[in-house]
Parts: C-alpha cells; structure tokens; sequence
C-alpha cells in the first residue's frame, strides 16, 4: 500500500489524482459536471450526477495510472468552498447542490447590512455574511422554499457530500465548519451565530466537525462498485479547498502569504489568534488554536481567460489544432508590452470586485497606438493589482516575508515575476499542478500515519520550487502605477452605479 487517492471538485471539473507516498503525481482524471442555471443569479448542479462523474473520474484514474486499488491507503476530497449541499433527514439530496457562483441571497445580505446583522456577525463568526456563505443560503431557503427548509436534515458543503457517498459517513472538518456558524475565538459550533441569522431551528442539522487529517470512515460497498476501489479504504475528513491549495504549495503556516491565482483572487495568512476586519475571513485552519484569514474576490486570472475567449478564438483554436500553446504563443507580445511605458489600467471586475458587485471591468488610458499585447499586459498588471489590494490587507496584519503562488498562470515566470514586482516581496512557485489534490493527499497520509503529520510534506520543496525576487526598479514603476489604479477604483463608486443603471434601462426598453 503506496498510493493516494485525492478528490478535488471545483466550480465547473471534478478531479481524482493519485500520488505515490512521496508525492509525485502519478494520474489525474477529470469530468466535467454540467452547471443548472434555472434562473437569474442561480448557479446549482445535480447532487447525484456529480458524485456519478466523480466516481467515474476515480475509476478512470486508477485504470489509466494501473493502480491495484489495494495500493491506496486512504482517500480524501478538497471541494469549491461555500455554496450549499442539503439532504433531508433520510440522509437524500433535498433538491440541487448550490455553487459559491450563485447569488440569489444579495437581497438577505443587504437586508442584514442594513439592520447590523453584518457587523455582529464580524464580531462573533469572523466574518461577515455574503451571498454565497451557507447562512445566507439558508436564509433564502427558509423565506423562498419552507416547505424545503423544514425537511432539511443535513447541511453539508461539497467535499463533505462526496465524503458521505464515499463512506456513507455525515460530516465535516473544522476548515469547512466556520465558513458562517462557529464562534471565533472558539472555534466551535455557536448557536449564538444560528440565532443571529434567524437559523436556529437548523442546529441539530450542522454536521460533526473532525480535524482535516483525521480517519472519519471507510469506502461502503457500494462506492467500491461505483468507483472500483477497495471496499474498507479509510476515508479522512479532507478540508476546503482554499485551504487545501495553501497547503499543497507550503504556505499554511503563519509568515507565508499564500496565493492561488485562478476563477478567485484567493489570498491567505495563518495567524496564532484571530483578527477580525471586514475585508477578510478569520476562519479555522487545520489545527486548532491557528485561524486562516482569507481575503477574496471573484476578480483574478478568469479576466484573461474571458479575453482568449473572446479577442483570440481563432488563434485559440488554430494553436490546439497545430498542437500548440496558445500562452506560449502569447507571451513575446506581452514580454514585449511589459517592458514599454503605457498608459493603460484595467480594473478586473468582470465578476466582481473587493468593493462589492457594483464594480465592473475596464481598460482606462486606451489610445489608438496600442496593440493587443499591451491590453494583455495590462489585464495581467491589473490582476496583480487586485492581488495587491489584498495581500496589503493581510500584510498590515500578519506580516509576512515571502508568498507562495498557485494557479494557472503562476507556470507563466513573466507573470510570476509581475506578481513580484508588483507586491514588492519574493514569490515562489512550486511545480505541484494539483495544489489542493495534494493539500488533501497529504491530510489523507497523515490520518493513516503514512506522514508523520499532515505539515510533513514528503517531497524536497527547495529541488521543485522557483523563487523570483522583486527587481528595485520595476517594483518602484509599479508602486506609482498601483497608485493611480487605486485611486481610480476609490473614486468611481458613483459612476458604476449609473453605468450599472444603464443594463436595467435597457432591460426596461426591451421589455416594453
């Protein structure tokens, strides 16, 4: 027995990655599973189609690799964080998952800004309610859908309905517990926090919370069947996501900032007590008595993957024909552009924004001399800005001398030396590819004591690693730049208000 078996479920792909015990990737199988949007602001998806492409992944990946499922010592899933997963009491999904991408609760999130709930709940949970976080789904569900929220028997996230299909076993850990209902300081299950949001009648609903690295069960028959691994295969607690990715790149631990650079502008520092500020999360980390401050925006790498699907499709499609790579093709433009003055910022709000939803995405200082590679520049420039905005946040907090960076683009070294220049401090990138696949594998190690701890990465991080150091110069050029953006984004609350009421006047005209 010498192999992992990791799950990781994103937004749009879930995955099953298997690593041997010294942490080398051996395979990785991916499905997508089909996004329901029903209605405006609705995001969901089918709750047994999800855990049927998941174990049709976990299946593929131990053919594909040539894994004797008696070779793997444990399972452990990492899943997209917030969102909600109900089942009724009979342990059934009670209607479709929610992704954090929904947002049909905004009006139950003003309507606890406007009457101070929001503030409370800073002071008490850590964190203040958004549209996605399980309180504010619940809330929706109790005054849209009653009848579904009386039968609700079961509130789990999405890595713990997969736990569940694998060892029938209903639970959680302690990263994914505080997403909106634990007592900061304590880091405990709180009714006080149930109450504060109108939820208490939900309280016999919240799930058991296990530390991250712990044996909660073991694969049923039935997921044997489904998924051809070997019925009694211990399954751990696993752990979210975001928490997961930190891990997996060494920087869950306090002095680190860890950065994943993907759909979310997703930035983080462990801290040894907890400290509340709106414009992160105090949430659990892995152990107790450590809190993990996450400070998030739906505003990160997706602004270029929105640009290739719009402004480069030919060459997109021509490249995968020709077997080529498209951001290979790319980078002599943007290398190019980032090293000439330009007058260009791009704020990118496609999805959103630090400040809210009000916000949207744009070029500003755009002449008629500039080429696509300077619009990429600038989109990636922009990127890092909106990194900038929280890494500020956490630093002036927790300090912190070095970041860590994942994501898409992090395999890119000119945007990992951007990100460098652009917080002014060393960024390392590691070669791991499934950050959070091995964030969870590592948890699932630890809890069978293949690891002497789920912090005691086997792998040589020095020998897989990169670090690119902040150059003087182009650390100064940028500082003045993320001057100006910053000052620009500060000063047009009013004007995206009204850019914003031109889509719902021309919402009205069509209508008419």
């Amino acid at each position: 027995m010498d192999r992992i078996l990791a799950i990781d479920s994103g937004l749009t792909v879930t995955k099953a990655v298997i690593f041997d015990l010294k942490g080398t990737q051996l395979a990785v199988a991916r499905r997508n599973v089909t996004q329901l949007k029903p209605a405006p602001r609705r995001v969901e998806r089918d709750m047994t189609d999800l855990w049927r492409q998941t174990a049709s992944a976990i299946r593929d990946v131990l053919e594909t690799s040539g894994t004797d499922p008696a070779r793997i010592v444990a399972v452990a899933a990492t899943a997209h964080g917030d969102g909600i997963y109900l089942l009724d009491k009979a342990g059934k999904p009670l209607g479709t998952g929610i992704l954090s991408l929904d947002s049909r609760a905004f009006q139950i999130v003003e309507d606890w800004q406007t009457d101070g709930t929001d503030q409370r709940a800073l002071a008490l949970t850590g964190q203040v309610p958004h549209v996605s976080a399980h309180s504010a789904l619940l809330g929706w569900v109790q005054r849209h859908e009653p009848d579904r929220f009386a039968q609700i028997g079961h509130v789990l996230a999405c890595k713990d309905w997969l736990c569940f299909c694998l060892s029938g076993r209903i639970g959680t850990d302690h990263t994914e517990a505080s997403t909106s209902f634990t007592d900061v300081q304590s880091q405990t299950w709180s009714q006080e926090a149930l109450e504060l949001f109108g939820l208490g009648d939900v309280q016999g609903a919240l799930p058991r919370a296990d530390h991250s690295a712990s044996v909660v069960g073991e694969v049923t028959q039935a997921a044997a069947e489904a998924t051809g691994l070997r019925p009694g295969t211990p399954v751990a607690a696993g752990l979210h996501d975001v928490t997961a990715s930190a891990l997996g790149i060494g920087a869950h631990r306090p002095g680190v900032v860890g950065i994943v650079a993907g759909t979310y502008s997703i930035n983080e520092s462990v801290s040894t007590r907890p400290i509340v500020d709106a414009r992160w999360f105090c949430r659990n980390a892995i152990d107790a008595g450590q809190w993990n401050n996450m400070s998030i925006s739906p505003a990160s790498t997706t602004n270029y993957d929105w640009f290739l699907d719009t402004f480069c499709a030919v060459e997109r499609a021509q490249a995968r024909a020709e077997g080529q790579d498209i951001h290979a093709h790319l980078r002599p433009e943007i290398d190019a552009a980032l090293s000439r003055p330009s007058s260009i910022l791009y704020h990118p709000y496609l999805f959103g924004s630090p400040m809210g939803a009000a916000p949207s995405a744009g070029f500003l200082g755009l002449r008629g001399w500039h080429e696509r590679g300077d619009l990429l520049a600038a989109l990636l420039e922009g990127v890092a800005f909106n990194h900038r905005d929280h890494v500020d946040a956490l630093r002036g907090s927790f300090g912190g001398s070095e970041a860590r960076l994942t994501g898409g683009a992090s395999r890119n070294p000119s945007v990992a030396q951007l990100f460098a220049d652009v917080l002014d401090m060393p960024v390392t990138v590691t070669d791991t590819d499934e950050a959070a696949a091995w964030g969870a594998a590592l948890c699932a190690g630890a809890a069978v004591g293949a690891f002497a701890g789920w912090n005691a990465d086997p792998r040589d991080l020095a020998a897989r690693e990169t670090t690119y150091l902040p150059t003087p110069e182009r650390a100064a050029h940028y500082a003045r730049r993320y001057a100006i953006y910053h000052e620009i984004a500060e000063g047009m609350g009013a004007a995206w208000d009204r850019l914003n009421s031109l889509e719902t006047l021309a919402r009205g005209t069509a209508n008419d």
